[in-house]
């Protein structure tokens, strides 16, 4: 699976050790940034991530920062884009079986990296379900 990446400053510690993680699972990661812990803006990470979903370059994404929040606005810009906040396992299967989301916002300052980890698994791991959500979904775009 083609997996894209990126942090601010706040989540680069835990972008590093998640790009390991999918890697040694046989995922290929597309790191967006940053990879540095100097200040930054969000923005100039999540937009081109948010790209490379939207234009099928990478079948999902995966955001990290402070709180995540900042990183999600700035995605779900993106035509077609469905990006989702979790601070546990449950958010984050349920923001793919009902919103089919295409992008975790993972909360680095908020959740233990063994949590996010568990996150990233069972996102990546739930199906949309479709049926009385697809019309919900179908109401989203501008």
């Amino acid at each position: 699976m083609k997996i894209a990446i990126a942090s601010d400053h706040a989540g680069v510690q835990y972008k590093t050790a998640i790009i390991e993680f999918l890697s040694k699972q046989g995922h290929e990661v597309k790191n967006f940034g940053t990879d540095t812990e100097a200040s930054c803006d969000y923005a100039d990470f999540a937009h081109p991530l948010a790209s490379s979903v939207e234009n099928g370059q990478t079948e999902f994404g995966i955001l990290i920062c402070g709180t995540a929040n900042g990183m999600l606005m700035t995605a779900n810009k993106h035509k077609g884009i469905r990006a989702g906040l979790a601070w546990n396992e449950e958010i984050a299967g349920i923001v793919r079986a009902h919103n089919n989301a295409n992008i975790l916002g993972i909360p680095a300052r908020f959740v233990g990296l063994d949590l996010a980890m568990a996150m990233i698994v069972k996102f990546m791991n739930t199906e949309f379900e479709g049926g009385r959500h697809e019309n919900r979904i179908k109401k989203i775009p501008c």
